[in-house]
């Protein structure tokens, strides 16, 4: 498999939701949920190729991706239902 492409596999995370809708009335994403989600899965998965590529401690590596990932999470939680009260945040 080429190894440029591999950035992109996390995507096939989108599918569960998909599934979800087709199979139950509880789960009722838009296709802007889909394109935001998607936007949010492929900066983590380049942030942490990114933090691979550049980064030759392992600490390092550690840390600089655990903190995309606590980023990543804030984010995902602040869209689907507004932890911190933004206008952003989900209801």
């Amino acid at each position: 498999m080429n190894r440029k492409w591999v950035v992109f596999l996390p995507l096939l995370f989108l599918l569960f939701p998909l599934i979800g809708m087709i199979f139950s009335n509880e789960v009722n994403w838009s296709f802007f949920d889909f394109i935001i989600m998607g936007i949010l899965i492929l900066s983590l998965s380049f942030g942490i190729k990114i933090v691979l590529y550049t980064t030759k401690k392992r600490m390092y590596r550690i840390l600089i991706i655990g903190l995309i990932l606590i980023l990543f999470l804030l984010v995902w939680a602040e869209l689907a239902v507004g932890i911190f009260g933004t206008p952003l945040g989900g209801s």
